[in-house]
């Protein structure tokens, strides 16, 4: 169920008349994760929403002492919570997503309930094939235990030094990991491991749905989760929606960090720029 932070704020923006931009954040990663873009969104006429994964601690020190909240929690589960709390909007919003959030955004898009969306080195969805050998390393440490499908995973220093932060200083990175990293459900990353073979899975997005909306998908260059030949698979699958605008950009020199690190505000305003063109 929405919680009552989101519903408060749901009805704020109905109120204000304004264009909603709604942030789905990736697994590691809590909803506060985004709260200079959603500054950044609201200077810019937008109404920012961050909703939670369904259980999401409000802080990094609660998701520590509390990991367990975060086990068992599906894509498909975590997809319905935000189309939920999107169907209480009163308009379209705009929906800006980072890692399994990105796949989350194109998930919604494909639904017809977005005005536009961003996804930021998105997860892989089913009918996108590369498997680099840098993602199935940054996926290892939850991958390579199958008990961890129903466990809350924490990634150490060195794992989120090579899977989000490996463009950054060995000083940035640290205090990346120790602002922003949280444990997160192992589930979503079995699934889209499967996605492929199982004809059943959670993990597809309907890419040619007429009322997917304009999309833009961003690439890190040095992105280790999820690098380009990912990306650019899932862009080359939504080109083929011939009603919708679908752009792809790679940024030099960023990581799976990128919507978090010192150069965040590139990400952001290259994301807003997009938006802007379709939804006001």
């Amino acid at each position: 169920m929405p919680v009552s932070r989101d519903l408060e704020r749901i009805e704020k923006i109905n109120a204000s008349g304004r264009t909603p931009a709604v942030f789905v954040h990736g697994l590691w990663l809590l909803p506060s994760s985004w709260d200079r873009w959603a500054a950044v969104f609201d200077e810019s006429g937008f109404a920012p929403l961050t909703p939670g994964w369904p259980d999401d601690p409000e802080t990094v020190a609660e998701a520590h002492a509390h990991p367990e909240v975060f086990a068992g929690k599906s894509v498909g589960q975590v997809a319905d919570h935000f189309a939920e709390l999107i169907g209480r909007l009163d308009r379209k919003p705009v929906v800006v997503g980072h890692s399994f959030g990105g796949l989350i955004a194109q998930m919604i898009a494909g639904r017809g309930l977005s005005a536009a969306s961003v996804a930021i080195d998105p997860a892989p969805f089913r009918g996108v094939l590369p498997l680099p050998v840098s993602a199935l390393r940054a996926a290892r440490p939850v991958l390579g235990n199958p008990a961890n499908f129903h466990r809350a995973v924490p990634l150490t220093y060195d794992q989120f030094r090579y899977a989000f932060a490996n463009a950054v200083s060995e000083e940035e990175a640290k205090e990346l990991y120790e602002t922003f990293a949280v444990p997160a459900p192992g589930e979503p990353l079995f699934q889209a491991a499967v996605a492929n073979i199982n004809p059943w899975t959670e993990v597809k997005v309907d890419t040619l749905h007429a009322e997917r909306g304009p999309l833009l998908i961003i690439s890190g260059e040095k992105d280790n989760t999820v690098p380009w030949a990912i990306a650019h698979a899932s862009y080359k699958k939504q080109t083929r929606n011939e009603a919708a605008v679908t752009e792809i950009k790679e940024l030099p020199g960023r990581g799976h960090a990128l919507t978090i690190d010192s150069g965040w505000r590139e990400v952001a305003d290259t994301a807003l720029a997009f938006v802007k063109r379709f939804a006001s």
